[in-house]
């Protein structure tokens, strides 16, 4: 008997008001159509961005993607922790089939998503490459309490908490609903932070309203006579905590108010949410490694059709890039991990 798959390419708009869609979204800010149209709305372009559906018998595929750079690319950007296609992954071979577009990128995937991905693009007959591209430290908290995480982490660590804690400079808060002048505080220090400009304050903000009317924000605060001089912008969503934004001003660093603010921000997504995994985004910084335990690659996975003629000196210059990766003299500098996934 013959299985009919649909696929049906469609606006962000149609996807948020199509329950298929809904039905098979995940559990994190990424993997939500709200999320990826607010996303699209204040960082990208909205007009260009799509989800590919496809259904049948096996139930239902989703890829969220957008026209970039004459080819569909992931509908993402620096606030997005991961990108992942969503459903049914034996239905993705008839997304990558139609896909209207000649080259595809997505970017930064967990690896088993990479893995699925890879398989249907290359079934589709497209060229498929895949790297490591970034690195994901993360906190499985294997039902410990607060005190028995903090008893594992680094003696320095434990030290400065104790001897900064017991000096009472800094107080801190925690909100699990937006407040504007809590809100505030975030973005005064911020500014006066050793951090970049912020790509989008007004994105921000209004992700941090929604989830804070959905009880998902965590918002932490450390002041110092009564001045805001630390910040941290977390979520809890299905048993996870993220943390999207620290932030701390240089002036008061002697105080510690960043790293205070770090283990009362830990102690209650793990003592009062009950989160099984803290995930700390991309980024291999090395003060991660002092919370963190465990490290996870992201991957970037290129395709290209083989008959798209255009995008042949991208495909190739791709290519000869993956083959000066393997043949780096010993004792050279770590280069990308390239199509260790045995499905890529």
């Amino acid at each position: 008997m013959q299985i009919v798959v649909n696929v049906y390419h469609a606006s962000l708009a149609e996807a948020q008001a199509d329950t298929r869609v809904l039905g098979v979204q995940g559990a994190s800010p990424f993997e939500r159509m709200d999320w990826l149209a607010l996303l699209a709305d204040h960082c990208l372009d909205r007009s260009k961005a799509r989800i590919s559906l496809a259904t049948g018998d096996k139930g239902v595929a989703v890829l969220p993607w957008i026209e970039a750079h004459d080819g569909a690319e992931a509908l993402a950007n620096w606030y997005s922790f991961f990108v992942c296609p969503l459903g049914e992954s034996s239905l993705l071979y008839d997304i990558a089939r139609t896909l209207p577009a000649g080259r595809a990128s997505f970017a930064p995937m967990p690896e088993a998503d990479a893995a699925a991905l890879g398989v249907a693009f290359r079934r589709a007959g497209w060229i498929v490459l895949s790297q490591v591209c970034d690195l994901n430290h993360v906190l499985p908290v294997k039902g410990r309490s607060f005190a028995e995480y903090w008893a594992q982490r680094p003696g320095a660590l434990r030290e400065t908490v104790r001897r900064k804690g017991r000096k009472g400079v800094v107080s801190l808060n925690i909100s699990s609903r937006f407040d504007p002048g809590e809100w505030d505080a975030y973005e005064t220090v911020y500014r006066l932070s050793w951090k970049p400009g912020e790509g989008s304050p007004d994105f921000l903000r209004c992700w941090a309203q929604a989830d804070g009317a959905a009880g998902r924000l965590r918002l932490g605060i450390a002041r110092i006579n009564g001045q805001p001089v630390a910040a941290q912008f977390w979520t809890v969503e299905g048993e996870t905590a993220f943390i999207h934004k620290l932030a701390h001003d240089e002036r008061f660093r002697k105080a510690s108010p960043g790293t205070l603010l770090s283990a009362a921000m830990f102690e209650h997504v793990i003592d009062t949410d009950k989160v099984a995994l803290i995930d700390f985004g991309t980024g291999d910084d090395p003060y991660k490694r002092d919370w963190m335990e465990e490290v996870r690659p992201r991957w970037r996975l290129r395709a290209w059709r083989k008959g798209a003629v255009r995008h042949w000196p991208a495909m190739l210059r791709a290519l000869a890039g993956t083959a000066l990766a393997r043949k780096a003299p010993a004792g050279s500098a770590p280069l990308p991990l390239v199509s260790a996934n045995p499905g890529v």
